[in-house]
């Protein structure tokens, strides 16, 4: 079960018991009465309004603090009442209570009388004073008191709202006085002030924590959503109007998180209108819609991205019909995840903040998508994470279970499970030392299952980008959270419809938090937000050119520039990380990457800066700063993980043995790090090549190693090459292998390590090299025919003779190639091809 779901209020538990040692719950034991104790309602603040029925059949309305846990009588009715709706300001001297006054069998009675059907009263409880008659009307009322910003001391003023089955919502204005003994009463005896709030609503959804009325007015074959904030400085504005393509019955009406009206429940039938609004704290709006299916055996929802201006309407093949079980999708808002769900059937995860794409969203079935705690669709989602179930009587706090996604990617069979799994993981656990460390291993018993994406290419953006994003305001819409193009995959069982719809329009100034968030979406929609994410292209062109051409061709302050830049990184690298590091990782000069560590700084600098300009240069500078050396952190965490489950120690510089088994391994996953480090054009930790080229030395067969070295797999460096040359003797295996890496050696590395075999191989191959470097630089040009040193023993022999006075010839031109390297000349040349010739021969050379 992919959800976890902790019961943090419980009727039967938290109520119950203190009714029974009050003598209150004697009335709750017999069969008939198992509607007596309901919840009506949950505050702002976490306190759940309840109603029980008394012995007498009296109607008593309860309180509990899910802070203190503790319980609160509020009020008594004399009656036997069903409670609607009922609501408690924040100051607890005021209680708003909306009732049906008479029950089927009264009606019949009261037929010829002129009574009004339901009931709507405002209540002293401070102590339990006047009561005052808000509604007496035919049609039902909810009540509901704004709550002002926390610790803030508004005691002499509230604030409710009146909505009402006849399609309007108002709002009343209420002033108390505190008079003696710290008595509350209310201090206007006549009308209360209101004003109306929306008119010719169909459906309506409160939002208590952020004190938001979202509510919709159909028009024709089109819906209107609206949304009006309420302020702490008990204003209020109409902040925003959005089309939608949904139509509906003007005969219908629903209201969401509301209270619960276990009355009414009771009565509610597939065909119900079934909306919701989701937001998140990234600026996430999404409309979740269950729409009628004309096929027994499917069931239709859509998902309406406000905040990315389009739609996704999801058909499902469902595994099991019921003719008894309600095809009603529950949805649930679980912050930057919206949840379908239908019990029996299936679990849907819609990642809100990167919908575009169905690989960043769980689809569950069977056992994955059971929960146990619920089981019918009668569900609430009146906070971010929190499910209340009305008829069950319970409150539960909702969280994905670690345990349960990483059973889930383990087992998984499908490339977007495993992709939808590995991004939840990120984004909802963010960076858990102890859950990378299961991806980590994860990703290296998987690396060749994965065909239509790169772990460890998605592990490194992804974990990038959600340590990067919180930081900066609108640095999520810059950074690149993927390494897929596009997607292509298919959810079997599911056929999903994507539509453009029109932004929402906004109308605020000054306004923060969510509305600001929600309009940086919206811009950044409109401005084709996928070409805000930062691109490798230009970085990847601009290191091919300087990789290749000379370092003289590019001005010196440039090149001198990013090599600071990453001098910058790795001094920042230095602070970010004080683990003791895998040898020799970022312990040696690694030109290239340097070089391009240096340009990426570069690059993503100034592409930050086109963008977040109001930011500055120094937060910039430290936020590019911060992301090349984190990037760098998590190829070594890799590297560190990988190294400690396959046990491996330094030993993999001793040349004179083979590698192990788990050696082997961790080479293929090296490998597979450097093509996607290649893939995403991503600097490596100086030494990564080093470590690399060592393992396959040890791993693999010459030829095999020489094939990965030709390819480009394996890089020959200073360090790994040096080693070698030392420390294997001369062998004729290790010959062969020291002569084949030596002869594809780069000129500037060979001249470098090539002194550090002492072997007639080696002087071979240097005087090769020496004899190609001078006729490159004597090109058309003729010389004369010096006469050069000779031996203390003539050598008559011409080909050579004619060589070794045209090398004189371009040496005392002042072409040397190895200026640093005076022992090797025309001389050493000479001698060098007699001793071979000598050998070739089978003669003694004196």
């Amino acid at each position: 079960m992919l959800l976890h779901l902790v019961a943090e209020f419980d009727l039967q538990r938290d109520v119950v018991p203190w009714l029974a040692a009050r003598g209150w719950a004697v009335a709750l034991d017999t069969s008939e009465n198992s509607s007596a104790l309901y919840i009506v309602n949950v505050e702002r603040n976490g306190k759940i309004i309840y109603t029980w029925k008394g012995d007498r059949r009296n109607t008593h309305i309860g309180l509990y603090d899910l802070q203190t846990k503790q319980n609160e009588h509020l009020y008594m009715f004399e009656r036997d009442l069903c409670i609607i709706s009922c609501s408690i300001n924040n100051e607890r001297t005021l209680l708003a209570v909306s009732f049906r006054q008479y029950t089927e069998e009264e009606r019949v009675s009261r037929l010829l009388q002129s009574v009004s059907k339901y009931l709507t009263l405002l209540i002293e409880i401070h102590p339990i004073n006047n009561v005052r008659v808000l509604k007496a009307v035919d049609s039902c009322i909810r009540v509901q008191f704004l709550y002002p910003v926390e610790g803030r001391n508004t005691s002499t003023e509230s604030h409710l709202l009146l909505v009402s089955e006849d399609k309007y919502i108002e709002q009343f204005d209420i002033h108390v006085v505190a008079e003696e003994e710290h008595k509350v009463v209310i201090q206007n005896s006549g009308q209360l002030p209101r004003i109306r709030v929306a008119d010719d609503l169909v459906w309506a959804q409160w939002d208590m924590v952020e004190q938001r009325l979202f509510y919709i007015v159909p028009k024709e074959s089109r819906s209107t959503l609206k949304c009006v904030q309420f302020y702490p400085d008990e204003n209020c504005n109409s902040i925003l109007e959005s089309h939608l393509d949904i139509s509906l019955n003007d005969t219908q009406f629903k209201l969401v998180n509301f209270g619960s009206d276990y009355c009414q429940d009771q009565g509610v039938a597939s065909g119900s209108l079934n909306l919701q609004v989701s937001t998140s704290k990234a600026g996430g709006l999404c409309v979740c819609c269950s729409l009628a299916s004309d096929t027994p055996d499917e069931v239709t929802y859509s998902i309406y991205f406000l905040h990315k201006g389009y739609n996704k309407t999801f058909t499902v093949s469902l595994e099991r019909t019921d003719s008894h079980q309600l095809k009603e999708v529950a949805f649930m808002n679980l912050d930057y995840y919206v949840a379908a769900y239908l019990p029996g059937q299936f679990l849907h995860l819609l990642n809100i903040q990167h919908p575009d794409r169905l690989c960043y969203s769980l689809f569950l079935t069977g056992e994955d998508a059971r929960i146990d705690i619920l089981q019918n669709c009668f569900i609430r989602s009146p906070l971010v994470s929190t499910v209340l179930d009305c008829h069950v009587g319970s409150m539960y706090t909702v969280s994905i279970s670690e345990s349960a996604l990483l059973q889930f990617l383990q087992k998984s069979k499908r490339d977007s499970e495993r992709l939808a799994a590995l991004h939840c993981a990120l984004l909802y656990f963010r960076h858990t030392e102890d859950l990378e460390t299961q991806i980590i291993w994860w990703i290296s018993e998987n690396l060749s299952t994965c065909h239509s994406f790169d772990p460890i290419q998605e592990f490194i953006i992804a974990s990038l980008y959600w340590r990067m994003c919180p930081e900066t305001h609108n640095l999520d819409k810059l950074l690149p959270y993927t390494s897929l193009l596009d997607w292509i995959g298919i959810i079997p069982g599911v056929t999903c419809a994507t539509y453009i719809i029109s932004l929402p329009v906004l109308e605020f100034q000054n306004s923060k938090g969510f509305w600001e968030k929600l309009s940086s979406n919206l811009e950044s929609v409109k401005y084709a937000e996928p070409h805000l994410h930062y691109h490798n292209n230009v970085l990847r062109r601009e290191w091919h050119n300087l990789s290749e051409e000379k370092e003289d061709r590019r001005p010196a302050a440039y090149l001198r520039n990013i090599f600071e830049n990453a001098k910058k990184v790795l001094s920042h690298l230095d602070t970010l990380d004080s683990e003791e590091r895998l040898a020799p990782l970022f312990q040696e000069e690694d030109y290239q990457q340097q070089l391009l560590m240096g340009l990426m700084v570069a690059q993503l600098k100034d592409h930050l800066m086109r963008h977040l300009q109001y930011v500055g240069k120094k937060k910039i500078d430290q936020i590019v700063l911060d992301y090349v050396a984190k990037l760098l952190n998590l190829v070594h965490r890799i590297m560190k993980e990988v190294w400690r489950r396959y046990q491996l120690h330094s030993c993999i510089f001793c040349f004179d043995e083979r590698g192990s088994a788990g050696e082997f391994a961790v080479f293929h996953i090296m490998s597979r790090i450097l093509e996607a480090a290649n893939g995403l054009c991503m600097p490596l930790p100086p030494g990564f090549h080093t470590l690399h080229l060592g393992l396959g030395v040890r791993c693999l067969p010459l030829h095999t190693l020489l094939h990965y070295i030709d390819n480009g797999v394996l890089h020959l460096t200073e360090t790994c090459v040096r080693k070698l040359l030392k420390d294997l003797d001369d062998t004729e295996k290790n010959e062969k292998l020291k002569f084949s890496i030596v002869t594809r050696l780069p000129e500037a590395l060979g001249q470098k390590v090539c002194q550090f075999w002492d072997h007639p191989i080696n002087a071979n191959v240097i005087a090769r090299k020496y004899v190609k470097l001078l006729i490159e630089k004597l090109g058309n040009r003729q010389c004369s025919r010096p006469i050069p040193e000779r031996h203390s023993v003539p050598v008559e022999f011409l080909p050579l003779n004619y060589l070794t006075n045209m090398l004189a010839e371009i040496e005392n031109q002042g072409m040397h190639p190895y200026e640093k390297q005076d022992h090797i000349n025309v001389k050493f040349v000479e001698e060098t091809a007699l001793k071979h010739t000598v050998t070739l021969l089978g003669l003694k050379y004196s």
